[in-house]
């Protein structure tokens, strides 16, 4: 792999970590709104003639993890554990006692743009730059028999939960790991983050327990250890994708059909950028092939900065790109229930026509340029109706230069027409599309030479 590790610890310093101003504000914020809640509080016990109190708060999430990362839009999360005696409540239920949380905090952020929302697993605040705070409500009982609070998390009900556990766990797994899984988690995180228009990206806990569940600590680079763990995340979402947590019996964490679908999201955008580095990989992978690569990845403006060092094959630049990709998954419910046959067929001048695959195996698996590619559904067991679209991928540094990487899904018809314009591992992919419904698709790899 081209190391690049040297301007990747760059990035990552500069780019990823958060600075010290930026902690230092969220910790003002931190502690800001815990004031605010208690005081509310005290409001809230004067006019319902209650006697609620706070006995302890707990930072948890990326927050106490330190698993913060930078980002354009402000977008950072503070959660925050605050606990009830369980006496104290009686026999108030999750949900209620979620309400009466958020009615305190109300009275004293009404200069708040929004109310505080009451969430299945918080009560979250909203600030008009894009922080919001969530805090946990838990309440706790001593267990007088292991000299021990037992504590239980309000969600949809009240469940017994590790109120520290979590931390704990990520401190040992980290110290373990020499820090590299901290390193890895912020990258990761700013992958997810690397796209406006991403949605239903999976959260920090899910990235959290697949990056120690999959990091190649072997690595001492970072790039490397970065890509693997990544890739073994990729070939592990192909499998499964379902998660538990480390703590608190490993309960499920995605539960949900909807917290699967952010995984396979995550998993699929993953594979197509991790593809696009392949070029990482070839012999003559220059330093501006490589920073192009990176810049692919991560979409972020430090790449393209960094073309001042490039140099090679008269390549002196870093070009900017429009990610235009589309995922089937982000427009059509997928459920593979047919099959589907796709033919290539490639032809040029001085060439016969003939199907990819004899190129492939008569070129040393690689087509020359300025080649015709026609690709046709020629069978699908689905019954009609049904219509055909398509996603043609251009992958590496030289579709990006020339701002051509494509990816958009079109409907075409049965078949399209394709050229061999310029080199790197492209695809084509077709979908099968039924009562608005993805049944049945098929890919096509193309990979291009150099020439």
């Amino acid at each position: 792999m081209y190391d690049l590790s040297s301007k990747f610890n760059t990035f990552y310093n500069s780019h990823v970590v958060l600075c010290k101003a930026e902690q230092t504000n969220l910790q003002t914020k931190k502690d800001l709104n815990i004031a605010r809640l208690k005081t509310g509080l005290k409001e809230y016990n004067e006019i319902h003639k209650t006697s609620y109190k706070i006995v302890e708060t707990y930072v948890q999430g990326s927050m106490a993890m330190s698993t913060v990362v930078q980002n354009e839009n402000d977008d950072y999360d503070i959660d925050i554990a605050i606990v009830f005696d369980k006496e104290t409540l009686g026999d108030k239920g999750a949900q209620a006692t979620r309400n009466m949380v958020a009615e305190a905090l109300e009275r004293q952020t009404k200069q708040f743009n929004t109310a505080p929302e009451v969430k299945t697993s918080c009560v979250r605040i909203k600030y008009a730059d894009g922080y919001h705070i969530d805090f946990a409500v838990y309440r706790r009982e001593y267990d007088s028999l292991n000299n021990c609070f037992v504590y239980e998390h309000a969600g949809s009900e009240w469940s017994n939960r590790e109120l520290r556990g979590l931390n704990e766990w990520f401190k040992t797994k980290n110290d373990n790991s020499g820090d590299k899984l901290r390193k890895v988690i912020r990258l990761s995180k700013m992958f997810c983050k690397s796209r406006n228009f991403w949605k239903n990206m999976p959260s920090g806990l899910l990235q959290t327990v697949l990056c120690d569940e999959n990091l190649t600590d072997s690595y001492e680079r970072i790039d490397e250890l970065f890509y693997y763990t990544m890739k073994g995340i990729v070939s592990r979402l192909e499998i499964n994708q379902e998660v538990y947590a480390p703590v608190d019996n490993q309960r499920n964490l995605t539960p949900r059909d909807s917290d699967r679908k952010q995984l396979i999201n995550w998993k699929n955008r993953l594979k197509s950028k991790i593809e696009d580095l392949s070029i990482l990989f070839k012999s003559d992978c220059s330093k501006a092939d490589a920073v192009q690569a990176w810049y692919g990845f991560f979409n972020h403006d430090y790449w393209c900065e960094e073309s001042s060092i490039c140099e090679a094959k008269g390549i002196t630049s870093v070009s900017s790109f429009s990610d235009t990709e589309q995922y089937i998954e982000d427009l059509y419910n997928v459920n593979l229930l047919y099959e589907c046959k796709v033919s290539c067929m490639v032809s040029g001048d001085g060439w016969r026509t003939k199907p990819i695959v004899e190129f492939l195996l008569a070129l040393k698996g690689y087509l020359p340029h300025n080649l015709k590619i026609s690709c046709k559904l020629e069978y699908t067991s689905c019954p009609l109706p049904y219509k055909v679209l398509w996603k043609v991928k251009n992958v590496g540094p030289m579709a990006e230069r020339r701002n051509q990487i494509r990816g958009q899904i079109i409907e075409k018809g049965p078949t399209i027409v394709e050229h061999s314009n310029f080199y790197g591992n492209h695809y084509i992919e077709c979908y099968v599309i039924k009562d608005n419904v993805c049944v049945a698709r098929k890919r096509i790899e193309i990979p291009i030479d150099r020439g």
